[in-house]
């Protein structure tokens, strides 16, 4: 007689149709039920591959049989152990199935009231002390590996995992930096590639570290200062100055190339904050004791560097940069001669900033090599920090420049031909501000801006520009009085295009906080010859020239946040176009103004007018406000 099929796991297949339809009840003992094979929880990598069955141990039978390395993943899907309690479908036919069940009713396990069927569980098999709802049978599975043990022979993997959970923690959070140490960071962040002459920070703090060098610390306290204008340092910031002072002028400072390092920071310091009578002082004995340690010699920096090559170029970048600054400060501010023009020196050239920042310093050039160029048929490659250096050298050529009688000078002609010349023989690579990486080339761009204020210095006195309009721009230099024309000469033309250029270099995709502090006299000077044009009675392309002076008050106003000269010459830029404007307001009360004019010119005109002069007001509730950029450390 036909009997049902087994009720057993459904990966397992029934017997065959003689051993299934020896008995008429349904089987409820585990010793009436044929075993039923362990199921597989994975099979290995070749068994998979050929759509074989795997018997699952490592390793299998067949990679055995066939010399197959035997491997085994886990399952995408997870393996959860074999099914529980799953319900049989006796009208599911199987290959090896019997026909379906033709008992009687009452016997039937599909009936309703039918007792349940636990397949593969006996109620008469309860091991010692526990109940039978307590039980779990063990899984046969345990011991089979779902991949390769990465584990060596004889270790628990198990109690490894257990022991590398266990011994998690949650992450340290990193230590709150001081307000020295963000002093510190805000210094290579903002200032240093402004003036590179301080070791690059991860050889300074090696050297601050070995302790070698006593005079380091007075390095380290002059930054601290320098980056404390960058940051909310509040009455700190009086207190790094005075004591980055002190440890310059303390009994028993040796006299050194550090001396001169902290001294040149606290220079360009004081100078950005409106302080340039102190910073005039320390300036004569920074050069002084220059001087006496022969920093401006070739042979400093290989005495002094100690077999380091970047040390070295510290070195000469220390003269150099120097240098660059006693130039930069004579010719802002008309006060001091720019000494150290005078003074011969046979230092070698910087070289580029990449090199000096990664420590691959090559052997130097020198300033013959830089003159030389053009006639000795060698095609070679300057750094940027060199044509920083011409430019400013350029400036001293001009301010040695006997008193100009009139227009034609030959003297205005010569050096127009150095600024010229120093222009049209920039390699392609440094025509522009930016790098070979894009990024921005702060030497060439104060190389270019101080090419620029040469030229407004050169010609801005035989203009026909009267700057009288502009007479109380003097932050950073005394107005000096230009008589105005009838037509524009050539001279009005230069000065005209290089106080264009200045503006255009606001628009640079960089931070204006990042530039050198110098660049704030260098937009004043700008300034005062877009007031000086913009107060004339009719100004062609007025609107392009509103623009530009709208860019110079913007910039002010960022640079105000940290440096004080900034401030000071904002206020008094937007305080003169506030005068302009009300000016040509007046003009605009005379209908004569307006002959020539139709009603749409006027009307836009008037539109620009307020625009500009709402932009002025506006802007100022930010002037005072102290530079927020974030960085990170």
């Amino acid at each position: 007689m036909p009997g049902a099929s087994t009720h057993g796991s459904p990966s397992v297949s029934s017997a065959s149709p003689e051993t299934a339809t020896s008995s008429s009840t349904p089987m409820l003992s585990a010793t009436t039920q044929p075993a039923a094979p362990p199921s597989v929880p994975a099979a290995c990598l070749a068994c998979r591959g050929k759509h074989l069955k795997c018997d699952g141990v490592t390793p299998c039978s067949r990679c055995i049989a066939s010399s197959t390395e035997c491997l085994y993943v886990p399952s995408r899907r997870g393996y959860k152990g074999p099914r529980r309690n799953t319900a049989h479908n006796p009208n599911k036919r199987h290959a090896s199935s019997s026909p379906p069940y033709a008992g009687p009713a009452e016997s039937c396990p599909m009936l309703l009231g039918h007792p349940p069927v636990i397949p593969g569980f006996s109620p008469n098999i309860v091991l010692p002390d526990q109940s039978p709802v307590s039980y779990m049978a063990p899984s046969p599975l345990t011991n089979i590996p779902l991949f390769r043990s990465p584990f060596p022979v004889g270790m628990d993997s198990n109690a490894l995992a257990l022991t590398a959970t266990t011994a998690i923690v949650p992450p340290a959070q990193p230590p709150v930096p001081t307000l020295a140490e963000r002093c510190f960071d805000a210094f290579y962040h903002y200032f240093h590639a402004g003036h590179p002459f301080v070791l690059p920070k991860q050889y300074f703090i090696r050297l601050l570290k070995d302790g070698t060098a006593p005079n380091l610390s007075i390095v380290m306290a002059a930054m601290r200062y320098i980056g404390s204008l960058y940051v909310d340092a509040g009455p700190a910031r009086a207190s790094y100055l005075d004591e980055a002072i002190r440890l310059c002028y303390q009994p028993g400072t040796t006299k050194d190339g550090f001396l001169i390092q902290a001294l040149l920071l606290i220079i360009v310091g004081l100078d950005g904050q409106c302080d340039q009578g102190r910073a005039r002082e320390l300036l004569a004995d920074c050069e002084r004791f220059a001087l006496e340690i022969d920093l401006n010699k070739r042979e400093f920096a290989a005495l002094h560097g100690h077999g380091n090559h970047v040390l070295e170029e510290s070195w000469r970048r220390t003269w150099w940069d120097l240098y660059v600054c006693d130039g930069m400060i004579a010719g802002v501010h008309r006060v001091t001669k720019f000494l150290l023009f005078d003074i011969p020196n046979d230092v070698g050239l910087p070289c580029e900033e990449q090199q000096y920042l990664s420590g691959r310093i090559p052997p130097p050039l020198y300033i013959e090599d830089f003159d030389d160029q053009t006639f000795s048929g060698e095609d070679r490659e300057f750094s940027s920090f060199t044509y920083r250096i011409a430019a400013a050298r350029n400036l001293g050529r001009m301010m040695r420049m006997p008193p100009v009688m009139f227009p034609g000078d030959d003297n205005i002609n010569r050096v127009q031909s150095l600024l010229t010349n120093w222009r049209i023989h920039l390699p392609d690579s440094k025509r522009d501000d930016l790098s070979k990486n894009c990024q921005l080339d702060e030497m060439m761009f104060q190389a270019h801006f101080i090419t620029h204020a040469c030229t407004i210095m050169l010609h801005q006195p035989l203009s026909q520009l009267d700057t009288s309009p502009a007479q109380a721009v003097n932050s950073c230099a005394p107005h000096r009085p230009t008589p105005s024309g009838d037509a524009f000469n050539t001279h009005t033309r230069h000065t005209l295009t290089a106080a264009s250029d200045i503006s255009a270099m606001i628009t640079q995709p960089v931070p204006i906080t990042h530039h050198t502090h110098f660049f704030t006299c260098v937009i004043t000077l700008s300034s005062i010859v877009h007031l000086s044009r913009w107060a004339l009675y009719f100004v062609d392309d007025e609107d392009h020239l509103r623009q530009q002076i709208r860019l110079n008050i913007g910039a002010l106003n960022k640079l105000s946040g940290v440096w004080k000269a900034a401030d000071t010459a904002w206020g008094q830029v937007k305080g003169v176009a506030q005068e302009i404007y009300r000016g040509k307001k007046a003009q605009q009360i005379s209908p004569a103004f307006w002959v020539g004019f139709t009603q749409e010119q006027m009307m836009r005109s008037l539109r620009a007018d307020e625009g500009i002069m709402s932009e002025f007001e506006n802007v100022g509730g930010a002037g005072n406000k102290h530079v927020k950029e974030a960085f990170e450390v």
